[in-house]
């Protein structure tokens, strides 16, 4: 069926296309044929309020030219380049191929300048400003969107710079981040609380966790649920485990908003954001210069 749908795309593309040329030069053809020369030009028999006649002159011969000219170079361009289904045209050009060529040229120019630091581990690349200046220039390109240019950020972002971190700090933690991806797994406890009321219980414990003003009754019924179904990812005393992502609930960082509504929000519906992996965009030379300017961010507070 694969097979079919391709032949079929194929000829329907060429088909329709080298039809729609023909007929454009067909249309050009029939549309100025018949006319003769004449000192009085033929009306088409439209006539508006009484004197104003349509008339059937022909087309100017300059405009048919350039007609004719861009039908001509449409052929031939066909001719050369892909646009007739699979024919790849008589140069056999592709925007795959051309790509490939400019990142192989891109790779042979710049690939030795990140394989020079590629050896280098990153605790000791934080103290090289040439590395950095590099790696600065990568965060800028394809992180920045995210986390800012400052890299502090915003909701559902992580801040860079605070030394909070939910899969680990160290370099080699951040590396893997990068390389990889990370996807979060944060499920929704609504129903398996019990309904709001559970909810309003476990963002209660949560703010005394956190050390701020909570109610109490409400955060000693919340922590027997919070040990049921919380502690195995955030820790019995809360301060999150970074082997799951699980976020320390201890230290006033919130990357969902640490309002009691946000805290609310998360515990009920839960969070799924998702870090890509660049690994395979980038390559790991790239990555481990990047992993040494987002180390060296946390290491400047």
């Amino acid at each position: 069926m694969a097979d079919f749908n391709s032949e079929f795309w194929h000829w329907y593309i060429a088909v329709l296309t080298v039809a729609s040329i023909l007929a454009c030069v067909w249309l050009l053809r029939w549309m100025t044929s018949g006319f003769q020369q004449s000192d009085e030009a033929e009306t088409t028999g439209h006539v508006w309020d009484g004197d104003l006649t349509e008339l059937n002159n022909p087309l100017p011969r300059w405009w048919l030219g350039l007609f004719y000219i861009t039908l001509a170079f449409g052929s031939f361009y066909l001719l050369l380049y892909p646009g007739l289904g699979k024919f790849t045209g008589l140069l056999d050009w592709s925007s795959k191929a051309e790509y490939e060529a400019e990142v192989e040229r891109v790779e042979a120019e710049v690939g030795p300048l990140f394989a020079r630091y590629a050896q280098t581990p990153v605790i000791d690349l934080i103290k090289d400003d040439d590395a950095l200046r590099i790696g600065e220039r990568l965060f800028a390109n394809y992180c920045s969107t995210c986390h800012g240019s400052d890299a502090r950020g915003a909701r559902g972002y992580p801040n860079l710079r605070d030394k909070d971190w939910l899969w680990g700090g160290d370099p080699q933690s951040i590396k893997m981040t990068i390389l990889h991806g990370r996807q979060a797994a944060m499920p929704a406890w609504e129903a398996a609380l019990g309904g709001e009321r559970g909810v309003d219980e476990v963002t209660q414990y949560v703010l005394r966790l956190a050390g701020r003003p909570a109610i109490e009754a409400l955060a000693d019924a919340g922590k027997t649920r919070y040990d049921m179904f919380c502690a195995a990812c955030h820790g019995p005393d809360g301060k999150g485990n970074a082997a799951l992502g699980a976020a320390n609930l201890t230290d006033e960082v919130w990357l969902y908003g640490g309002s009691i509504t946000r805290i609310a929000e998360s515990i009920a519906v839960g969070r799924n954001g998702q870090m890509p992996a660049l690994g395979e965009f980038l390559g790991e030379p790239k990555v481990h210069l990047l992993s040494a300017y987002v180390y060296s961010l946390s290491q400047q507070q």
